[in-house]
């Protein structure tokens, strides 16, 4: 251990010669964006001690701000329900179907009205 590991659990520690990718949760993320925009501690000191760059805060940043506008932007009540394209067309020919049948049954009222009555049914 190095005189700069002091302190630290050696399970905080990457493992050496492999740099692994962290990944941060959005708690982590919401975390990090509201004590950069409080200013009590410098950005530096952030970045130091969660170990990211200046370009991850400003991402994180970014994204806070894209997710609010749209959180913002979306109107009261239901939102509208997106249907999957097989999905659509098995309710397209279900309909089909439907209007095939109902076509056949106009065929045979129109048929059993002329055989009763010459079709003078009341309506």
């Amino acid at each position: 251990m190095s005189v700069t590991d002091k302190g630290k659990s050696p399970d905080s520690l990457p493992p050496a010669g492999k740099n692994k990718r962290r990944f941060l949760s959005a708690e982590k993320k919401y975390q990090i964006f509201l004590e950069a925009q409080r200013g009590e501690a410098s950005v530096g000191e952030l970045l130091r001690r969660e170990g990211l760059y200046s370009t991850d805060v400003a991402r994180i940043q970014c994204k806070v701000k894209e997710s609010a506008l749209e959180g913002l932007a979306k109107r009261p009540g239901r939102s509208k329900k997106t249907v999957s394209e097989e999905e659509y067309d098995l309710l397209r020919q279900e309909l089909q179907e439907k209007e095939r049948v109902m076509a056949e049954m106009a065929v045979e009222l129109a048929i059993l009205r002329k055989k009763t009555n010459g079709g003078s049914w009341k309506r």
